[in-house]
């Protein structure tokens, strides 16, 4: 008899992007993308972080003070770094990310023809930055949908 208690893909890819986020070094926000095939196939992950050699105990993590001792012009967001590890067509799949996509990100994720954005938190969504990605996801039919959890915890003991 087969199993009733496995999780559906929405969870299992989620669940990828959210352990991906784990890799983060980022001590305030940690986001991680899975990026998929139309027939449910990993194509790559990512998390937020700094450019490939940056080395990270150099670099600004600070999210105040003069823009250049701050995090921001310097990391590299999960969605750009999961479609810049993709070494395939993206054309057609679904990103899984734990935080809304910025309009930087947008712009990558609609260029990669990503057709649709499945979504954990949407803690920003009243920011400019926000408010244009939704824009323009829209303007070009990529489905946004938010992830609605079921409350299922899942221990992975390493």
């Amino acid at each position: 008899m087969k199993r009733k208690d496995y999780i559906t893909w929405d969870e299992y890819f989620m669940g990828v992007a959210l352990l991906s986020a784990e890799r983060s070094k980022d001590a305030h926000t940690q986001v991680g993308a899975c990026i998929v095939s139309d027939e449910n196939k990993i194509l790559s992950v990512g998390y937020n972080g700094m450019p490939t050699g940056c080395n990270d105990d150099d670099m600004p993590w600070g999210r105040e003070g003069d823009k250049l001792d701050t995090k921001y012009p310097f990391v590299c967001h999960a969605e750009l770094n999961a479609i810049l590890n993709s070494g395939t067509s993206l054309k057609g799949g679904r990103l899984y990310v734990s935080l809304f996509p910025c309009n930087e990100c947008a712009k990558a994720i609609i260029q990669s023809g990503i057709k649709e954005v499945v979504y954990l938190s949407d803690k920003y969504a009243d920011s400019e930055e926000t408010r244009a990605s939704k824009m323009m996801l829209e303007m070009v039919g990529v489905k946004c949908r938010q992830y609605r959890s079921e409350g299922r915890v899942i221990r992975i003991e390493l």
